[in-house]
């Protein structure tokens, strides 16, 4: 397995166990001064990996259009998630990951969008668009770790 895949899965690991370990209730809290929670930050991640490795390769992605809107960059909450969107969530976490190895590890990226970050990184192909993805990941990641302290 590539590193890059290696990384990733740690990362959707760390992200299952919170999501096992914390109520729907818990999932769904805004803490005081924040403006999203647990599961917007997860659901986050899998809908930026999709847009950034999929969608800028002018691929078809796994997951609904209407999840990619609900967790997109510049979105928050709008309203509690339901149980059933955790579970849908929990399980593309796995699904996606193992899905994206296969289909890089077949050749399937060939064409890529270039694409800048708000962060200023520059996104040339699907190997730039993975590196970056675990990057933006540990980022929420961390984010849900602090959120869980204050759940």
């Amino acid at each position: 397995m590539s590193s890059v895949f290696e990384v990733q899965k740690t990362i959707r690991e760390i992200l299952l166990k919170i999501l096992e370990n914390h109520s729907l209730e818990q999932l769904n809290k805004i803490p005081q001064g924040f403006n999203n929670n647990i599961i917007w930050n997860i659901g986050h991640c899998v809908s930026s990996q999709q847009v950034l490795v999929y969608k800028l390769s002018g691929l078809p992605t796994m997951v609904s259009e209407e999840l990619i809107q609900k967790y997109k960059k510049g979105t928050k909450p709008e309203g509690d998630v339901s149980q059933t969107e955790v579970d849908e969530i929990k399980a593309l976490l796995s699904s996606t990951l193992e899905k994206t190895k296969n289909d890089f590890e077949s050749g399937l990226f060939v064409d890529y969008n270039e694409y800048t970050t708000s962060m200023g990184f520059t996104l040339r192909n699907v190997q730039d668009a993975l590196d970056f993805n675990n990057y933006h990941e540990g980022i929420h990641t961390g984010m849900a770790m602090t959120l869980r302290k204050l759940v």
